[in-house]
């Protein structure tokens, strides 16, 4: 047996400052005996929780089932551990596999040469066992797997998502540095919008964020698009549980009233195609105007990513910028609540009005941050 099977325990990597959203995620959706920790949460779960999980998960970025754990002191050790495990439970040569791999405070101190140890030991161990090897396929492969080592101790995963969960498939269109679905989908956690005020982002860039308040108001599985997962790699997958859970998924009825613009006509056509690959995707009105010339923001709920400065790699001052942006706010939005997302957070200063609170989220490597902004 492996060892998801004796523990039923199972990991979920999240974004850093997301932990806490993510472990109430994952207890809303049936986990168990959750336990956070710096960009993860092992928790426990059936067989057919598991698989809500990685269908409707919209805050996990990978969910991994531990396989073996192993001490590993040197390359030999990895590698030989890797050629016990029979390879052929998850599979076959004529299908692909890829490896990602991470290592911390261990005599092998360089994680892409662990994964080459890994993959070979994989590769070996089907030529011994039938003669032919597996292709590996950094892109799109059948089957993904994960080493872990720290501090000389291995863990050999099968990542039950079946690639990275951020990719919904419905961003089919993008404009520069767009926010990363899983951080999209925490600010809408974050701000507890419940559907009754309208949602507007009036710098909606790809729609990211507009596509992940619509997946939130109308409760569709994050991944409802996706082609194929992971956890069906597993030797004991149950394809009828699967098929209850899939066939069981509870969609809303869309009412909820989402707006959102851009000053760049090739962003406000990028938003446009995205939503409507999701259903109710149609419905979303998204037009061009400029943010300064939006009066309709009153009594709404305004979430926006100000595309400007750290994350252009533009180095201009733009303290002017996010003081008008401040003022229109304040003279434009009375009765709103904005949750305006900083790339860099040495704006916040500049933008003339006091958050409610503001939190830490980053986003493609920008430590950034969330604030809140109560319109009276």
């Amino acid at each position: 047996m492996y060892d998801y099977q004796h523990d039923h325990t199972y990991t979920a990597q999240v974004a850093d400052g997301i932990e806490d959203l993510a472990q109430a995620e994952l207890q809303e959706l049936g986990a168990t005996d959750c336990v956070r920790g710096f960009r993860f949460v092992h928790f426990k779960a059936t067989p057919q929780i598991l698989y809500r999980i990685v269908f409707r998960s919209r805050l996990a970025s990978r969910i991994l089932a531990p396989l073996v754990r192993f001490a590993c002191p040197s390359d030999q050790a990895l590698y030989d551990a890797a050629r016990e495990v029979r390879w052929s439970d998850f599979l076959n040569p004529d299908q692909t596999f890829a490896i990602f791999a991470n290592v911390s405070k261990s005599a092998i101190d360089h994680s892409q040469y662990a994964g080459l140890k890994f993959k070979d030991a994989v590769a070996d161990w089907f030529r011994d066992h039938g003669g032919r090897r597996p292709s590996v396929d950094p892109r799109d492969p059948d089957l993904w797997l994960h080493l872990h080592i720290h501090e000389d101790m291995a863990t050999i995963s099968l990542d039950v998502s079946g690639g990275s969960m951020h990719r919904r498939g419905y961003r089919v269109q993008s404009v520069d540095a767009p926010m990363g679905e899983t951080v999209a989908a925490a600010v809408i956690r974050m701000s507890c919008w419940d559907g009754q005020s309208p949602l507007i982002d009036p710098m909606c860039g790809s729609g990211t964020i507009l596509c992940e308040a619509l997946m939130h108001a109308a409760n569709l599985p994050a991944g409802l698009l996706r082609a194929k997962f992971g956890f069906a790699r597993l030797p004991d997958f149950n394809l009828r549980l699967w098929d209850v859970e899939r066939e069981a998924q509870v969609m809303s009825e869309f009412t909820a009233d989402l707006r959102g613009s851009d000053i760049d006509p090739v962003a406000v056509e990028a938003t446009r195609t995205n939503l409507c690959r999701l259903p109710g995707g149609d419905e979303v009105i998204v037009g061009r105007k400029d943010f300064f010339a939006r009066h309709d923001m009153a009594g709404t709920t305004i979430v926006c990513n100000p595309p400007y400065g750290i994350r252009l790699g533009k180095n201009e001052d733009l303290a002017p910028w996010f003081k008008s942006f401040g003022d229109h706010l304040k003279r434009h939005c009375s009765g709103s609540t904005a949750y305006v997302y900083f790339g860099d957070r040495a704006w916040l200063k500049c933008i003339g009005l006091k958050p409610d609170w503001k939190k830490p989220l980053k986003n493609g490597g920008l430590d950034g941050r969330l604030a809140k902004f109560s319109l009276y």
